[in-house]
């Protein structure tokens, strides 16, 4: 490439050995990345009190398409991990709760992520890992609101 710096194009080639790593992890841990995304975003709704989020709601919070997030709320119901808090459907809501099974994947899940994550994976400490964040979320909420507005 010329001499020139393009962070989102190094952060695209650092996605994918990240994906590939994190894949390896969710393997171990018996999920998948979609699958640990949705069960933690119902953990920390659930460890502060917010109410269970309806299927639209974890479509947003998990960068999902609907339909995409459907048939992974459906997958998780099947395999225990989740269950619906009313009948839900079409025009209903109904919110989304962690079983005890769910709970457990994620408690397998958690170590091997900041495993993942630490400084020896990652190369950085935690002051120069707390930046990487902060900049990463920016970015990710200018990218976001740019393709919101169109």
């Amino acid at each position: 490439m010329q001499d020139v710096d393009v962070p989102l194009w190094e952060l695209v080639r650092t996605a994918h050995l990240a994906a590939r790593g994190f894949h390896r992890v969710f393997a171990e841990a018996g999920l998948t990345p979609t699958r640990f995304g949705v069960l933690a975003q119902l953990a920390d709704r659930e460890r502060t009190g917010s109410p269970p989020p309806s299927q639209a709601e974890l479509a947003r919070v998990v960068m999902l398409r609907p339909q995409s997030v459907g048939e992974l709320v459906t997958d998780l119901v099947e395999r225990g991990l989740v269950r619906r808090d009313g009948p839900g459907g079409r025009g209903r809501r109904a919110g989304l709760e962690l079983t005890d099974d769910g709970r457990a994947a994620l408690d397998r899940a958690w170590p091997l992520v900041r495993a993942f994550n630490s400084a020896s994976s990652t190369g950085l400490d935690d002051e120069r890992a707390a930046e990487l964040v902060a900049m990463l979320r920016t970015v990710r909420e200018r990218l976001a609101a740019a393709e919101r507005d169109g």
